[in-house]
């Protein structure tokens, strides 16, 4: 199914039934009096975080849902039977806004959670409720009232323990394939990720996290170049982030550390808290270099970039490397355990 991270929808909920008008008729009550019931509340529609969703798609098939109209009040007092109300399931992780206002309306970041977004109208009353002293035997009744009509932005922000940063062809979805079950595509092309990944690592038995990989990251993206930062959003729930580097570019007059301040820069374009977020620096496929030189980039690139985080030197395609990476990544994950509020990002 192809990942879809936008959608629009419409939602409107049910109308309150009509009230009735009645009067009481019984052989030995003459002067029974009005006996109308109220209209039935109209059925709310609710959105729903479920697991197992992890992509918008359904709702560029179906976009418009309704809650169930309330039923019409009868004779002898009887209330009009209330209108269902309507469930809409989502991916866990989904940020609902009203189209029109842009508003924010929730963030449905833990599974289960469920929001209103368009109450249902309430029952127009029967002639029972316009009763009086003076008015004995009224003979009017409440219409229903119309339930709210809402257009909905839902976007879609992954929910992953560990993000993967990198420019085009850096490795990233070497990398994730490596060390989870995940299989994106993979070519010498740049680009070849053209939507985010998620693939759950197991560190050991009954620990694991999740990897998001998203598509390269060039300069420019935050103004459009590549494919933008449309995907970046995927990383604001992460944890740490896990900043790859090609040792061994296959342009040789490229800098990895220009290209690493690159991103750094286009990160802090999108949103500061990408850019102060804990982030390690992955010196990528070191199976193409011999182990001094491999020793003398790192060394280079660590100091020109005065980095004074956590270093490891990797290969995504033989694996080298990797399980310290995972175990290290596992402990950080259990020593800084995500807050309750940590989910929901702006």
């Amino acid at each position: 199914m192809k990942f879809v991270d936008e959608a629009k929808l419409k939602v409107q909920a049910g109308n309150g039934g009509r009230g009735c008008v009645s009067f009481r008729r019984e052989k030995f009550a003459p002067f029974g009096g009005p006996d109308g019931g109220d209209g039935g509340l109209g059925g709310s529609v609710y959105l729903k975080a479920v697991e197992g969703m992890n992509t918008l798609a359904d709702f560029r098939i179906s976009r418009t849902y309704k809650g169930q109209n309330g039923e019409s009040g009868s004779g002898n007092d009887c209330t009009g039977h209330g209108g269902d109300d309507t469930y809409v399931s989502i991916p866990v992780g989904t940020v609902i806004s009203d189209l029109n206002t842009g508003e924010q309306l929730g963030d449905l970041a833990i599974e289960g959670q469920v929001i209103l977004v368009a109450k249902g109208g309430k029952g127009g009353w029967g002639n029972t409720r316009f009763k009086s002293s003076t008015n004995r035997t009224p003979r009017k009744s409440g219409l229903g009232i119309a339930g709210e009509k809402r257009e909905l932005m839902l976007e879609l922000k992954l929910i992953a323990d560990v993000g993967l940063l990198g420019l085009p062809n850096a490795g990233k979805s070497t990398l994730i394939r490596a060390v989870s079950s995940a299989r994106p595509k993979v070519a010498d092309y740049p680009f070849t990720t053209l939507y985010p990944n998620l693939g759950v690592v197991t560190a050991g038995l009954g620990r694991s996290f999740v990897m998001a990989d998203i598509p390269g990251l060039i300069e420019g993206a935050a103004d459009g170049a590549g494919l933008g930062i449309r995907f970046l959003k995927h990383l604001q729930r992460t944890r740490v982030l896990l900043h790859l580097i090609d040792i061994a570019p296959p342009d040789p007059d490229a800098d990895p550390v220009k290209d690493a301040r690159t991103i750094v820069a286009e990160l802090k374009k999108f949103a500061k808290d990408l850019g102060t977020k804990e982030r390690w620096l992955l010196i990528n496929k070191i199976d193409l270099l011999p182990p001094e030189e491999v020793e003398r980039r790192t060394k280079d690139i660590v100091r020109r970039l005065r980095w004074k985080g956590p270093v490891y030197q990797i290969s995504g395609a033989t694996g080298a490397g990797t399980d310290a990476l995972k175990q290290a990544v596992m402990r950080y994950l259990e020593e800084h355990p995500r807050a309750a509020t940590e989910t929901q990002s702006p």
